[in-house]
């Protein structure tokens, strides 16, 4: 795991991504045409550099809350702000991102990444998902050729068919594309779920050292190999409600 987290480390000096806290309050998401709201006064903090952790029941709203906080669903009320540093010595308030930068600067891995590829190709969906704006694609070539290796996936051609993987490689696959990004807040939904204990240990070795680089969120079923990584934690309850819970939890 030294060899993965020494990797990470091997990145341009001027792509560092910057500190980020997500701070959500009092969102509420109720879709038209629903009986009931999806999420009832969320709130949560997420201090840069640190992981946050939401578990709860399927269906209580897990997924959907990450979704909002990417910016690709708009809440009913609420607001979700995603606070950088101004830098100094901290006595200047933190600057709010904008709307393009927090989609710039924000990576989602769902659960199910194969039902959001866009490209065929490994290859194609790095080359796809970077942004015109942010260097260029010889440096993609460079990062994809750190990112890759530390996830195991050195060994697959680029041009592979993204179908004919294992749920366990898309998983990964859709996670090297989020991480060449360098985003500065990183939020995964059941990152953990499907894969054997190898790939279990090597991901979650993985996230560890992302957390010193940014802020991440984890929706997850799978707590063993994530506890020690988590830093804050909130339990999803029926309605879509969001409770505090302490952490590490007590041992009965």
């Amino acid at each position: 795991m030294q060899a993965i987290q020494a990797q990470l480390q091997q990145q341009a000096p001027d792509s560092e991504p910057p500190s980020t806290e997500i701070n959500v309050q009092n969102l509420c998401y109720h879709p038209a045409g629903t009986e009931a709201p999806l999420l009832s006064d969320v709130s949560l903090r997420v201090p840069p550099k640190q992981m946050g952790l939401v578990y709860g029941r399927s269906g209580a709203g897990k997924t959907t809350l990450l979704q909002l906080i990417a910016g690709l669903t708009q809440p009913t009320s609420g607001s979700i702000t995603l606070l950088r540093p101004s830098g100094g010595n901290g006595a200047a308030p933190a600057a709010v991102m904008t709307s393009s930068e927090r989609l710039a600067r924000t990576g989602l891995v769902f659960q199910f990444p194969e039902r959001h590829f866009l490209a065929a190709t490994l290859q194609q969906e790095l080359a796809f998902a970077w942004p015109q704006d942010m260097l260029s694609l010889q440096q993609l070539s460079s990062r994809a050729g750190v990112v890759l290796p530390a996830l195991g996936l050195s060994h697959i051609p680029l041009d592979t068919p993204l179908r004919q993987l294992s749920d366990g490689y898309k998983r990964r696959c859709a996670l090297a594309v989020a991480l060449v990004r360098r985003p500065s807040v990183l939020l995964l939904d059941e990152p953990l779920a499907g894969l054997d204990w190898q790939s279990r240990a090597d991901i979650a070795s993985v996230l560890g050292k992302l957390k010193q680089e940014c802020t991440v969120l984890v929706v997850s079923h799978d707590l063993r190999e994530l506890e020690p990584l988590i830093d804050v934690a909130w339990k999803m309850e029926p309605g879509g409600r969001l409770s505090p819970v302490q952490w590490p939890p007590t041992k009965e």
